[in-house]
């Protein structure tokens, strides 16, 4: 990859939009990804529902 087309596909990844529930997916990748070095029996599935508990009290509250 030259330079140029580094240059290139930075202005098109500006120009993206992430939606809500590709944020969402990152988000609790980027979770699962750093709290598995620490907890080894963290899964995929345990980030899904701490989020979903966290979704549902943080609507409560501010809801």
């Amino acid at each position: 990859m030259t330079q140029l087309d580094l240059d290139a596909a930075l202005e098109r990844a500006k120009q993206s939009l992430v939606s809500d529930s590709e944020r969402e997916a990152q988000r609790r990748s980027f979770v699962f990804g750093n709290t598995k070095i620490e907890f080894d029996a963290l899964t995929r599935a345990d980030v899904d529902e701490i989020a979903e508990s966290l979704a549902t009290h943080s609507t409560v509250k501010n809801g």
